[in-house]
């Protein structure tokens, strides 16, 4: 019966892998298909000098997806580097990670603890230790000491994500008694729990998760807890801290942080503070860590800085099959938006892409160059020192091209930008595994091939030697400072 049994599960793993295995290279066949026919930069990245060096690739990466199809992802995404397009990668689905796992009542700690929250508050609230009531945004949680002297809870009492009472956390003192082992709980079935560090700060009024979140001991003032959470700077943060920022820095500079443009929010900020910035003979605009958006949210920047007409090559279209296909898909399952306008623009994109499949064709609307004119040319902002590092990217990149010509602006920094703008509006499409996503451009700049910026970038016209900061959040630093001094000693 045992052997019978054994038998089975082998026979199941068997399976497994071989289904593991055919979806992967069902992936990978995709993958090389899907860019031969629909990425506008293949004809020039994919030369007599290089062809045997992608086929060689291609081969290689086909053997090792067959004998290692665990690590399909890594291979896929091997396949796409070999382009150096940004626009161009794989991505792991990850919506709906938890969707179809069961959630628990009890965490992965596997029991509740009831806590008196107000009798630790009263006898922890001026302590420096752990123990105690920590908070930030809509999480609290009381950290309490356990029978074992080594090792205290984190258990919740207000979160959108947990119930009162479920442990969240187990905090284990290292040797230095501020710095804590953390096990991080999870409330979804067959998931483990993560392990991190955690650090008390600031008096022991700020509690670190490392590479997560700070949380802030809960005092008797809310306003007096919000402005420590919102002053300390975190010495383990999570991801490239760059928040708005807007203010005057003299009577002679205005200082303008915008870190992306997704939204309408850069516009907004220019017309708020239209009057304060066009009073002042310099303006220094600092897109740090902007990797792009649309090019509609920087026209108001754009409206402030122009000093004379120029032309803007826009881009062409690559009229594929496939690109046109799905095309008509998104026309008839609605997924086009600004309405009839949008549904106007891309009908007129697709009569024109059918007239010339196989080959680039610039939407009939835009026409091939465009010169801007605008009416106004402001006295002030004189100058105009624009901020750049090498994480600006995509739409970041089109406004700085933009921006270039006018005679007011300087771009300051220590590196190029990021050059991921040759080959643009990209779009997700599925694997067929439904594992992966595709992320791949349809258009080519029609400044190729004189003046390409991939692989290169946008390189500052003056360099800042000071060492750069990645975390800025919503402070100045010595960059900030140099550009306003630069402009002010002129």
């Amino acid at each position: 019966m045992k052997k019978i049994i054994i038998i089975i599960l082998t026979l199941g793993t068997l399976g497994d892998a071989y289904s593991q295995a055919n979806d992967c290279i069902s992936d990978f066949e995709y993958l090389v298909k899907k860019i031969e026919a629909d990425y506008p930069g293949y004809q020039d990245k994919v030369t007599e000098a290089n062809k045997k060096q992608l086929n060689n690739l291609r081969k290689t990466l086909s053997r090792k997806i067959k004998n290692h199809p665990d690590s399909c992802f890594f291979y896929l995404k091997k396949y796409t580097d070999f382009f150096n397009d940004g626009h161009l990668r794989v991505e792991p689905i990850r919506k709906g990670k938890y969707k179809n796992r069961e959630k628990l009542d009890k965490s992965s700690f596997g029991k509740n603890m009831n806590v008196d929250a107000d009798s630790l508050y009263k006898a922890t609230k001026n302590l420096k230790g752990i123990e105690g009531i920590w908070w930030f945004g809509n999480t609290q949680f009381a950290v309490v000491k356990t029978n074992n002297k080594n090792k205290y809870l984190g258990v919740a009492l207000k979160s959108k994500n947990w119930k009162e009472y479920q442990v969240m956390y187990e905090f284990i003192p290292e040797n230095n008694s501020d710095t804590f082992e953390v096990i991080e709980h999870t409330l979804y079935k067959d998931l483990e729990p993560r392990r991190r560090k955690a650090s008390l700060h600031a008096e022991g009024k700020i509690l670190e998760v490392h590479n997560k979140q700070r949380y802030v001991r809960k005092s008797d003032s809310p306003i007096y807890d919000k402005a420590i959470a919102a002053s300390y700077i975190p010495k383990h943060p999570s991801g490239s801290n760059t928040f708005w920022l807007s203010l005057a820095l003299s009577d002679s500079t205005f200082y303008l942080r915008i870190p992306n443009f997704y939204s309408e929010k850069s516009n907004r900020l220019i017309k708020k503070y239209w009057n304060e910035i066009t009073s002042r003979p310099n303006l220094i605009v600092d897109i740090r860590n902007n990797d792009g958006g649309q090019s509609l949210y920087y026209q108001e920047l754009l409206k402030l800085i122009y000093t004379h007409p120029y032309v803007n090559k826009g881009v062409e279209w690559y009229a594929t099959e496939g690109i046109i296909k799905s095309l008509e898909e998104d026309l008839e399952e609605g997924r086009i938006k600004r309405g009839e306008e949008g549904i106007k623009w891309t009908k007129a994109l697709l009569k024109e892409m059918r007239k010339n499949k196989g080959g680039f064709v610039v939407h009939p609307h835009m026409g091939k160059d465009t010169t801007i004119r605008r009416d106004t040319i402001y006295p002030n902002p004189k100058r105009v020192g624009i901020i750049i590092n090498e994480n600006n990217a995509s739409a970041a990149e089109s406004f700085l091209l933009e921006a270039k010509n006018s005679e007011k602006v300087t771009l300051f920094g220590s590196e190029n930008t990021a050059g991921i703008k040759d080959y643009s509006n990209a779009v997700f499409e599925k694997f067929p595994s439904g594992k992966y996503k595709l992320k791949h451009p349809w258009t080519r700049s029609r400044r190729l091939p004189e003046n390409p910026i991939d692989d290169t970038g946008i390189a500052p016209e003056i360099t800042i030697p000071l060492k750069p900061k990645k975390q800025l959040y919503d402070r100045l630093d010595s960059w900030a400072y140099f550009v306003k001094r630069y402009y002010e000693f002129m």
